[in-house]
């Protein structure tokens, strides 16, 4: 797994309010959408409610613009 921030939060300056996540895994995700809800709200309370997007990458998924932004603009934090 890969985890990717991106957005304004990579930038210092920009003072953004939420936080965004690219999430990659190497196998098939089943429910996508029940996933990145489950990450983005443990995300957030562990946060003390900062508001966390999570955007999935996998196999299975089809590929979006905001995949690339996330990769061509963001940090990798792990993986």
């Amino acid at each position: 797994m890969q985890v990717t921030l991106f957005g304004s939060r990579v930038q210092d300056h920009l003072r953004g309010g939420d936080v965004d996540l690219l999430v990659e895994v190497a196998h098939a995700v089943d429910s996508p959408a029940v996933l990145s809800a489950r990450l983005a709200s443990r995300l957030s309370r562990a946060m003390d409610g900062r508001k966390v997007d999570v955007v999935l990458k996998a196999p299975n998924l089809q590929a979006q613009a905001i995949h690339q932004i996330a990769k061509q603009t963001g940090v990798v934090l792990c993986g």
